[in-house]
């Protein structure tokens, strides 16, 4: 209840908080965040790496339908990253978590492939200059090949990330036993963890550069 006309310019509130002020923060959170930070370093890295990516996927697509790769290859590589802090459940290490991603994308090659590009499908089952002895064998091997592609793709990816996480737990029990050998553990522990972290950016790559290879060969 007002009790006079300046009243309405308190800003207290009835539970004597001051969340009126609130309203001074709703045009700083409308307004992006780029508008007030200067480009920094972090940025520029960023930027890069997606210029860089983009360049290399578009030569393999031959398009500028670059983005689901892109957003694929950040998707995994923060997944495969968050995954080496302690106590951080590590998803890409499941097949759950991979063949999510590989089998819809090659069924969707497959689809459209096979839909708008079927002779050129039929094609690419006999590889140019095969002996006539060795096409039905060929258009066999072909075929297999074709159709375990997303388990590779999520095989791969998997098998990786729990071969080092494997190799990191083990040593960190072995630590605890051999007392007197514990800075060699833990020296080794360190280059291992620099060595899954290149695995890990090497293992988003292999898997979105795989995936753009694969939609180059439906087009």
């Amino acid at each position: 209840m007002m009790t006079n006309l300046f009243s309405t310019f308190d800003p207290s509130t009835l539970l004597y908080t001051q969340l009126n002020w609130m309203s001074m923060m709703i045009s700083f959170m409308i307004i992006p965040s780029l508008f007030w930070l200067i480009p920094n370093r972090m940025n520029f890295l960023v930027q890069m790496m997606l210029m860089k990516l983009h360049m290399e996927f578009k030569i393999l697509t031959k398009n500028n339908n670059t983005l689901i790769f892109i957003s694929l290859f950040f998707f995994i590589l923060i997944n495969n990253f968050m995954g080496l802090f302690p106590y951080i459940f590590t998803s890409s290490s499941h097949l759950v978590f991979t063949l999510s991603f590989a089998l819809p994308l090659w069924l969707s090659f497959m689809i459209f492939g096979w839909l708008n590009n079927t002779y050129y499908m039929f094609a690419h089952l006999m590889p140019q200059g095969t002996p006539p002895v060795l096409m039905p064998f060929m258009v066999c091997i072909e075929t297999i090949s074709n159709v375990i592609r997303p388990g590779t793709l999520a095989i791969r990816l998997s098998a990786n990330m729990i071969a080092g996480h494997l190799l990191l737990t083990l040593l960190g029990n072995t630590g605890t036993m051999v007392d007197m050998l514990i800075f060699i553990v833990i020296l080794v522990q360190f280059l291992l963890i620099i060595l899954e972290s290149a695995v890990a950016i090497i293992q988003s790559y292999v898997f979105a550069i795989l995936s753009t290879l694969y939609s180059s060969e439906t087009s």
